[in-house]
Protein backbone atom coordinates (compact mmCIF):
# COMPACT_ATOMS: atom_id res chain seq x y z
CA UNK A 1 0.00 0.00 0.00
CA UNK A 2 0.91 3.33 -0.71
CA UNK A 3 1.06 6.27 1.40
CA UNK A 4 -0.52 8.82 2.11
CA UNK A 5 0.70 12.45 0.80
CA UNK A 6 1.84 13.81 3.86
CA UNK A 7 1.67 17.90 4.90
CA UNK A 8 1.62 20.24 7.47
CA UNK A 9 -1.44 22.32 8.11
CA UNK A 10 -1.24 26.29 8.78
CA UNK A 11 -0.74 25.39 12.69
CA UNK A 12 2.20 23.06 12.14
CA UNK A 13 -0.17 19.54 12.66
CA UNK A 14 0.94 16.36 10.25
CA UNK A 15 -1.92 16.68 7.50
CA UNK A 16 -3.14 14.18 4.46
CA UNK A 17 -4.59 15.23 1.12
CA UNK A 18 -8.16 14.16 0.33
CA UNK A 19 -10.48 13.42 -2.48
CA UNK A 20 -14.36 13.47 -2.44
CA UNK A 21 -16.26 12.59 -5.14
CA UNK A 22 -19.88 13.46 -5.38
CA UNK A 23 -21.57 11.73 -7.84
CA UNK A 24 -25.44 11.70 -8.82
CA UNK A 25 -27.36 9.73 -10.46
CA UNK A 26 -31.11 9.57 -10.95
CA UNK A 27 -31.53 12.18 -9.01
CA UNK A 28 -29.97 10.58 -6.16
CA UNK A 29 -26.15 10.76 -4.65
CA UNK A 30 -24.10 8.14 -4.12
CA UNK A 31 -22.93 7.20 -0.31
CA UNK A 32 -20.75 5.09 1.15
CA UNK A 33 -21.41 3.86 4.92
CA UNK A 34 -18.15 3.27 6.32
CA UNK A 35 -16.32 0.71 8.06
CA UNK A 36 -12.95 2.68 8.88
CA UNK A 37 -12.45 6.24 10.56
CA UNK A 38 -13.98 8.68 9.87
CA UNK A 39 -17.36 6.29 10.80
CA UNK A 40 -20.81 7.40 8.97
CA UNK A 41 -22.21 7.99 5.65
CA UNK A 42 -19.88 9.94 3.04
CA UNK A 43 -19.85 9.86 -0.51
CA UNK A 44 -16.50 7.97 -2.42
CA UNK A 45 -13.49 9.42 -1.11
CA UNK A 46 -10.01 8.49 0.04
CA UNK A 47 -6.48 9.83 0.59
CA UNK A 48 -3.87 11.47 -2.08
CA UNK A 49 -1.39 8.95 -2.06
CA UNK A 50 2.55 10.05 -2.46
CA UNK A 51 3.67 11.19 -5.79
CA UNK A 52 0.13 11.27 -7.00
CA UNK A 53 -2.30 13.82 -8.09
CA UNK A 54 -5.76 14.58 -7.00
CA UNK A 55 -7.29 13.86 -9.95
CA UNK A 56 -5.11 10.56 -10.33
CA UNK A 57 -6.71 9.99 -6.62
CA UNK A 58 -10.06 10.64 -7.42
CA UNK A 59 -10.21 8.17 -10.41
CA UNK A 60 -8.65 5.25 -8.14
CA UNK A 61 -10.84 5.82 -5.20
CA UNK A 62 -13.94 5.75 -7.71
CA UNK A 63 -13.32 2.99 -9.06
CA UNK A 64 -11.78 1.48 -5.66
CA UNK A 65 -14.68 2.08 -3.84
CA UNK A 66 -17.49 2.15 -6.07
CA UNK A 67 -16.61 -0.03 -9.13
CA UNK A 68 -17.48 2.76 -11.15
CA UNK A 69 -15.01 4.99 -13.92
CA UNK A 70 -15.44 8.66 -13.94
CA UNK A 71 -16.05 9.79 -16.98
CA UNK A 72 -16.54 13.85 -16.19
CA UNK A 73 -15.20 16.23 -13.05
CA UNK A 74 -15.28 19.58 -12.22
CA UNK A 75 -13.44 20.76 -8.58
CA UNK A 76 -16.24 22.05 -6.53
CA UNK A 77 -13.53 23.37 -3.80
CA UNK A 78 -10.82 22.79 -1.55
CA UNK A 79 -11.29 23.20 2.37
CA UNK A 80 -9.55 21.90 5.37
CA UNK A 81 -11.10 19.58 7.94
CA UNK A 82 -10.39 18.17 11.55
CA UNK A 83 -11.04 14.82 12.49
CA UNK A 84 -8.61 11.65 12.80
CA UNK A 85 -9.08 9.24 9.77
CA UNK A 86 -7.95 5.96 9.51
CA UNK A 87 -4.50 6.42 9.71
CA UNK A 88 -4.46 8.19 12.67
CA UNK A 89 -4.04 12.16 11.18
CA UNK A 90 -6.12 14.51 12.06
CA UNK A 91 -6.29 16.97 9.93
CA UNK A 92 -7.29 16.94 6.25
CA UNK A 93 -7.00 19.12 2.84
CA UNK A 94 -9.43 18.05 0.82
CA UNK A 95 -10.49 18.75 -3.17
CA UNK A 96 -14.22 17.97 -3.26
CA UNK A 97 -15.60 17.27 -6.70
CA UNK A 98 -18.59 16.95 -8.64
CA UNK A 99 -18.52 13.61 -10.80
CA UNK A 100 -20.16 11.96 -13.69
CA UNK A 101 -19.28 8.00 -13.66
CA UNK A 102 -20.44 5.25 -15.49
CA UNK A 103 -20.83 1.21 -14.66
CA UNK A 104 -21.68 -1.15 -12.41
CA UNK A 105 -21.81 0.04 -8.81
CA UNK A 106 -20.08 -2.42 -6.47
CA UNK A 107 -19.51 -2.49 -3.02
CA UNK A 108 -15.78 -2.64 -1.51
CA UNK A 109 -15.81 -4.58 1.08
CA UNK A 110 -12.41 -3.91 2.78
CA UNK A 111 -13.98 -0.44 3.36
CA UNK A 112 -17.75 -0.01 3.82
CA UNK A 113 -20.64 -1.53 5.61
CA UNK A 114 -22.86 -0.45 2.60
CA UNK A 115 -23.20 1.34 -0.28
CA UNK A 116 -26.11 2.86 -2.22
CA UNK A 117 -28.28 5.95 -3.81
CA UNK A 118 -29.85 8.51 -1.54
CA UNK A 119 -32.35 11.09 -2.17
CA UNK A 120 -31.84 14.73 -0.62
CA UNK A 121 -34.40 13.69 2.13
CA UNK A 122 -33.11 10.19 2.86
CA UNK A 123 -29.86 11.75 3.42
CA UNK A 124 -31.34 14.26 6.00
CA UNK A 125 -32.01 10.84 8.09
CA UNK A 126 -28.49 9.43 7.61
CA UNK A 127 -25.76 9.47 10.12
CA UNK A 128 -23.36 11.51 7.45
CA UNK A 129 -19.64 12.14 8.48
CA UNK A 130 -18.89 14.26 10.52
CA UNK A 131 -17.90 17.15 10.47
CA UNK A 132 -16.52 16.97 6.79
CA UNK A 133 -19.66 15.50 4.44
CA UNK A 134 -22.26 16.80 6.91
CA UNK A 135 -20.77 20.45 6.97
CA UNK A 136 -20.31 20.65 3.07
CA UNK A 137 -24.00 18.67 1.81
CA UNK A 138 -25.43 21.63 4.15
CA UNK A 139 -22.62 24.33 2.11
CA UNK A 140 -23.91 22.71 -1.12
CA UNK A 141 -27.13 22.90 -0.36
CA UNK A 142 -28.21 19.17 -0.43
CA UNK A 143 -29.18 18.84 2.68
Amino acid sequence: MVNPKLGKSPDGKDMHYSVGAIIKIDGKYLMVNRLKKPLGYACPAGHVDENETPEEALLREVKEETGLTITKHKLLFEDYSHGFCSKGVGVHYWYVYECEAEGKITLELDGAKSIGLYSKEEILSLNLEKPSWEDWFKRLKII
